[in-house]
């Protein structure tokens, strides 16, 4: 990955494209950018070569994959210790229904994104998983009434 790699206005304008829409040609995105096909296929690949670009997906509904209910989780280690904080992170990351996980500062060593189908199975998946994290000593769960802004695009 390269720290150093410069981002002009058209990489800019190919990211905000992309982001808006991965399926595009790059012969869609490059008249949508002012480039000709060459340089913008070669700016993509420059970007993706750098870490820039870090891959492709698609959106998902989580309601229509039956993920109905989305839960915000302030969590609390016994300790700090790196073995312990590494043991955690992995743990974490090994767990399909968390879908975000931030260390943070302020009152929650980590404030997790839960999402699973009701709140029957939350529980289930709090007392089997949650509470079974290496370290924890304290959870402080939030269920989501309303996404008012879910984007994943980054504003560039």
């Amino acid at each position: 990955m390269n720290e150093n790699f410069q981002l002009d206005p058209s990489s800019l304008r190919i990211l905000r494209e992309l982001q808006r829409d991965a399926r595009q040609t790059v012969q869609q995105i490059a008249e949508r950018v002012g480039l000709s096909s060459t340089p913008c296929w070669k700016r993509i690949k420059a970007m993706e070569r750098a870490g820039v670009i870090t891959g492709y997906s698609a959106l998902v509904d989580r309601a229509r994959v039956g993920l109905g209910l989305l839960v915000v989780v302030e969590a609390n280690l016994s300790l700090h210790s790196e073995a312990l904080v590494r043991e955690f992170e992995r743990a974490v990351a090994a767990t399909p229904e968390i879908v975000r996980c931030l260390s943070t500062t302020g009152q929650a060593d980590y404030i997790l994104t839960v999402m699973v189908a009701d709140i029957a199975t939350y529980e289930r998946f709090l007392h089997a998983t949650l509470f079974r994290l290496p370290g924890i000593t304290h959870v402080r769960s939030s269920i989501v009434l309303k996404e008012v802004k879910a984007d994943v695009r980054l504003p560039v």
